[in-house]
């Protein structure tokens, strides 16, 4: 008997569906692969499995779990039968945990009420569930609250509470979306110990297909809530059956990618972005002014023991043109860069040159003026945009801050990025919670774009998109670049993605810069130790598109 057996399922939301006829079966002990783009149905098949889905959808079908059917169980019995026996790992980690409950208190409320643990027993079973996710520092982890973690942080502490009354299956959507490669080895390495010693069932959905290579049993391919391929995982990358299979494949950015922005553009799928038809891009030439200039930047913040050098002495310069790669763990001072780069955070020392203006001298309306050339993409598009207001008025209100044009000059340019991204100009109309992952992406790099900048910072700008979005957003950034001229900072824990799209990579470790080069010679001829591990921690994978044609 299977673990899980999801026969002839069918989901509707207002009469709509948005999976159909899906089956599919999953053993004790294996791993199960969900891929496809978004909105093609995995995420709510999770929550159908995990009795998690709003009250206005409608399932068909059947969800066996262990022989038992879930879809007919009482709220009584969901939460003493269902619930218990079903972990689930979210993708979105600041979204799932209470801003205003400290690590330790929601940890302990995860912990099964029926063993009755004392107070202190609770915070140390909290504590081993998180060095269980290897998180450093457990014990003052558990006084912290959500805003003071990382991302990587954040989502080990949802793991250490999806897996505290030890599920019988453990369901991880996008489970490693906000690691670095290192953090996401070792928690895929965790997920996978667990799952041989409690005979856990894992689905997991991913993006990723590197991590669907090494790590599934089985791969089930989803498109528009309909499944396409279901087999072993060896046969996906080996012999795909179906076209949107090898698409998927071919839009993939492998550990031994050779392909750069400068010689091929990725594979679209689906939907083409209708940006203007650009001439190919050049290389930024070496003798290009210098847009950005940062000389001996540090900053440290105040921890409880001891301080903490978030940067220590970074120095760079950006050419006009330039995309500079920056990559390194969890923790390394990448977005606290960026943050001083923008002034959002103060830097203790050093000096910020843009146009040969000094950014940290600026005050009032001096800065509001060079912050219009310097903008920034947050990593979490949903998060950044004011779920409150539309995009028109999101944009027309960024404008009126920082330019004197009028309203329909306002409007204009509003629907003119739109259109430089690839969206409609009804878009101004909508909420952000009506557009998908990519979308919303699109509509964040469009906000960045409004003030026309010269320099622009990616922090995580691609990692949560599935593959085909990923490739057009990939390709937008490079047509932008072109068609404005622009400078990127692009920030990323996929070292595949940032090897694609970089002119020269920095790699930076423990607040500090420890070697910056070409992509290519950072891959052949890394100088450290530290690069070299974060290059072999890549997942990979191996598809020959001529043998498979």
């Amino acid at each position: 008997m299977a673990l899980l057996d999801v026969q002839d399922v069918t989901i509707r939301y207002h009469d709509k569906p948005v999976v159909q006829n899906l089956s599919f079966s999953l053993e004790a002990g294996q791993t199960l692969a969900l891929v496809g783009e978004s909105g093609s149905g995995k995420s709510s098949t999770a929550l159908a499995i995990a009795g998690l889905l709003p009250g206005s959808s409608q399932v068909q079908g059947d969800i066996l779990l262990q022989g038992q059917s879930l879809l007919h169980l009482s709220p009584l019995q969901q939460r003493e039968q269902q619930h218990p026996a079903i972990g689930m790992i979210f993708q979105e980690p600041l979204s799932c945990l209470n801003p205003v409950l400290s690590i330790g208190t929601q940890i302990m409320e995860a912990i099964p009420s029926h063993q009755a643990l004392s107070r202190s027993a609770a915070q140390n079973r909290a504590i081993q569930l998180l060095e269980q996710v290897q998180l450093p520092r457990a014990q003052s982890v558990l006084r912290q609250y959500p805003h003071e973690l990382s991302g990587g942080q954040r989502q080990r502490v949802l793991i250490a509470m999806a897996i505290a009354r030890q599920p019988q299956l453990l369901i991880a959507d996008e489970p490693t979306t906000a690691l670095d490669v290192t953090t996401q080895a070792q928690i895929l390495h965790l997920l996978d110990e667990l799952k041989k010693e409690l005979q856990m069932g894992l689905l997991l959905i991913t993006h990723d297909l590197g991590v669907v290579s090494e790590r599934a049993d089985q791969v089930a391919v989803m498109q528009t809530g309909r499944l396409l391929e279901y087999g072993p995982t060896s046969s996906l990358f080996t012999q795909p059956k179906h076209p949107y299979s090898r698409g998927l494949l071919e839009a993939s950015l492998r550990k031994d990618e050779t392909r750069h922005y400068l010689t091929a553009r990725l594979p679209e799928l689906l939907t083409k972005a209708t940006t203007v038809t650009l001439t190919p891009p050049s290389p930024p030439a070496e003798q290009a002014e210098v847009v950005l200039r940062v000389e001996q930047l540090s900053k440290h913040f105040s921890g409880r023991s001891q301080p903490v050098q978030a940067v220590n002495n970074v120095s760079f310069a950006l050419r006009r043109g330039e995309t500079l790669g920056l990559v390194g763990q969890s923790g390394c001072g990448k977005s606290t860069l960026s943050k001083m780069l923008l002034r959002l955070v103060e830097p203790d020392q050093g000096n910020i040159w843009l146009n040969d203006q000094d950014l940290l001298k600026a005050k009032g309306k001096a800065l509001r003026q060079l912050r219009a050339h310097i903008q920034l993409i947050f990593q979490d598009p949903y998060g950044s945009l004011n779920p409150r207001q539309r995009i028109g008025d999101m944009f027309d209100q960024l404008l009126r801050l920082h330019t004197p044009l009028n309203r329909a000059a306002r409007l204009q340019r509003a629907q003119s990025m739109l259109d430089a991204v690839g969206l409609s100009p009804n878009a101004l109309a909508r909420f952000p919670h009506e557009f998908s992952g990519g979308q919303r992406q699109r509509i964040a790099i469009a906000r960045a774009l409004l003030l026309k900048p010269q320099v622009l910072i990616c922090d995580e700008a691609v990692s949560a998109l599935d593959v085909s979005i990923q490739a057009q957003i990939l390709n937008l950034l490079v047509d932008l670049r072109n068609e404005f001229n622009l400078s990127y900072v692009f920030i990323s824990h996929d070292l595949s993605v940032v090897r694609y799209i970089s002119d020269r990579i920095m790699v930076m470790n423990n607040g500090r810069i420890l070697e910056s080069s070409h992509p290519h010679a950072l891959w052949n001829h890394p100088k450290t130790d530290y690069t070299r591990q974060l290059i072999h921690a890549i997942p990979n994978w191996n598809y020959d598109l001529e043998l498979c044609a």
